[in-house]
């Protein structure tokens, strides 16, 4: 069966969850690759690994698992180290959302890619769904949300594509402004236009 597969993105803090959460109520099955980075990370996988051997063993926690923050914090200070730490997952992530879309028997299914922009995986989507809302609006809910200053939060964003090159690439925009009705009744909408472009 052939699987209609709708890219979800939008820049951090657009409510990227709070959509696919309303689309995983009508029954969609929902691929997140950064799910899919967190299995990839995990004690004894090769791209663990590989990132301890690239950025040091001061990456890991006690236990032996990937420190998050630590690692974040290091690659955007340093671009050169995002590129490298990106070299390690995306691949990785791309074979391994392949290979969960091909498992897939829905009419239709929500990829969630947060950097489909940067990362140039559309070749694995058929449409482009961006979620949008105010850049002050994105940096509350990411201060709030991660627990940062407005410097980390500022360096997080400026490493992300603009909101320009992003809706550049959408077949379908939320806006996502925090009304959570309007949100309920799009993502309504949109689940009854997916599903006819998937049933023709």
């Amino acid at each position: 069966m052939i699987v209609l597969v709708i890219g979800l993105t939008g820049g951090i803090g657009s409510g990227k969850t709070a959509v696919s959460d309303r689309f995983a109520r009508w029954g969609v099955p929902i691929i997140d690759t950064d799910l899919l980075a967190r299995e990839l990370v995990e004690p004894g996988q090769l791209a663990l690994m590989d990132i301890v051997a690239e950025f040091g063993p001061n990456c890991l926690n006690g236990d032996g698992r990937l420190h998050r923050a630590r690692l974040r914090e290091q690659v955007f200070a340093d671009p050169a180290g995002r590129h490298r730490l990106e070299a390690i997952l995306h691949p990785r992530i791309r074979l391994l959302a392949r290979e969960r879309i091909a498992g897939l028997t829905a009419p239709y299914c929500l990829l969630v890619i947060p950097l489909l922009v940067e990362t140039g995986m559309t070749d694995l989507v058929d449409r482009v769904l961006v979620v949008d809302a105010p850049e002050a609006e994105r940096m509350r809910r990411v201060m709030a949300r991660d627990g940062i200053d407005e410097t980390q939060a500022r360096r997080i964003l400026a490493a992300q594509a603009d909101r320009d090159q992003r809706l550049a690439l959408a077949d379908e925009i939320v806006e996502n402004t925090g009304d959570l009705a309007a949100l309920d009744q799009r993502v309504a909408a949109l689940h009854r236009h997916y599903s006819t472009l998937a049933a023709t």
